[in-house]
């Protein structure tokens, strides 16, 4: 692939710079502290979008030519958004509540340049078994799921002995929708 404009990701996740990284892009990675608010009436796509699309304007000032790649991973339950957990009570709420039903994780991505803003989202529904109590202690406890929407992550041991089965993009759940992503580079001539 060619790059035909530098990147930027404004991410600290390690598993969104892994994903981009196999895409086979060379790219830049700059982190900036920026709150995560989102107004209460949007629905679960919209926050993560507006999610996206609010990390790329803290960067807007500091483009140059690069295009910058910023994203927003949520958890959608029902109506219920699931953020990061701050402590395992709340961890293991969510896994409770997770536990046995399906849900809906959405991916919001925003690429911003001197000449265009692109913010999309891509979403995953994503099949529990019903855990125990004793699986999702051990979860828990092993792995601190504390930077996670909805205290889990895909690729570790709760994806691997609970989840049953997903609709849509695996790498979605990871934390960045790579297919829709590379598409969306090519279409606005960034990579060729």
């Amino acid at each position: 692939m060619n790059l035909l404009q530098p990147l930027l990701l404004a991410s600290n996740s390690p598993r969104r710079k892994e994903l981009l990284a196999s895409l086979g892009l060379e790219f830049k990675v700059k982190v900036k502290e920026v709150p995560e608010d989102f107004p209460e009436h949007l629905h679960p796509a919209e926050v993560a979008e507006f999610l996206a699309s609010h990390k790329a304007g803290a960067y807007a000032d500091d483009l140059g030519s690069e295009v910058l790649i910023t994203a927003d991973t949520i958890v959608s339950a029902g109506d219920r958004i699931l953020n990061k957990p701050a402590a395992y009570d709340q961890a293991f709420e969510m896994l409770r509540t997770l536990s046995g039903t399906s849900h809906q994780v959405i991916t919001g991505v925003c690429l911003l340049s001197e000449n265009f803003k692109e913010v999309f989202h891509d979403t995953t529904s994503v099949y529990f078994k019903q855990l125990t109590d004793a699986e999702i202690d051990y979860y828990i406890r092993h792995y601190q799921p504390y930077d996670k929407a909805g205290a889990y992550g895909i690729q570790e041991w709760i994806g691997m002995v609970g989840i049953e089965r997903i609709e849509g993009s695996y790498f979605n759940v990871v934390g960045l929708p790579v297919q829709k992503l590379y598409t969306k580079l090519v279409e606005l001539k960034v990579i060729a």
